[in-house]
């Protein structure tokens, strides 16, 4: 039986040779680390390169999904997961608080809009609204991913809330900054259909849609 022969020391790498190795994979790794990772999963874009990228915007929404993602799973949590303890008052309600009256203690969505986008094809959905008036939302796309502006108009006056590029859906409060007109406007960079569900409730006097 013949066994591989044994690397003489001449063949096996110099020391130097591994720590010079091993310092160019470190630097590798930093600027890596740097000049992507950081931006698109954390918008932490200290070089600049992430935002000539466009990965400073996608760890932007990263973000901001998952604190409202967190939110609503403190909002979700018992008051004694939150760090807050359940008095006698509180256990003697929830004995006495039917499970009807605990199903309405959610509001219903008061406006719903379901619109299916072929490739290409853009929507807008503006709800009316008071200055300072607050709607709660809720919009998911299914079949793919969409673009999205939330943005608003009246008055006079123009501004943009959030952008973002391939979302599947997003959730929050919208507060009009201004009485007008206050919305989003979604886009199907897919290549198939893709059909999106809108909820809202809230403070809004109609819901337009235009195509």
């Amino acid at each position: 039986m013949y066994n591989t022969d044994i690397p003489t020391r001449a063949e096996l790498p110099s020391t130097r040779r591994l720590i010079k190795s091993t310092i160019a994979a470190i630097i590798a790794a930093i600027v890596i680390l740097v000049t992507i990772v950081l931006p698109s999963e954390y918008a932490i874009d200290p070089t600049g390169v992430g935002k000539v990228l466009n990965l400073t915007e996608m760890g932007e929404i990263k973000q901001q999904l998952q604190a409202e993602a967190e939110a609503d799973h403190q909002t979700s949590l018992p008051l004694n997961e939150a760090g807050k303890g359940f008095s006698l008052a509180d256990v003697l309600t929830g004995l006495l608080v039917s499970p009807a009256q605990a199903q309405t203690s959610t509001p219903a969505w008061t406006g719903e809009k379901t619109i299916t986008l072929v490739p290409g094809q853009g929507v807008e959905v503006k709800l009316v609204m008071e200055e300072g008036a607050e709607v709660e939302f809720r919009w998911v796309a299914e079949g793919g991913l969409l673009n999205y502006d939330l943005h608003g108009d009246g008055s006079g006056k123009n501004i943009s809330y959030e952008k973002g590029r391939g979302v599947p859906g997003q959730e929050g409060v919208l507060k009009a900054e201004f009485t007008g007109n206050h919305g989003w406007f979604w886009r199907n960079r897919d290549k198939q259909d893709v059909t999106m569900t809108l909820q809202v409730r809230g403070a809004y006097s109609d819901i337009v849609q235009y195509d």
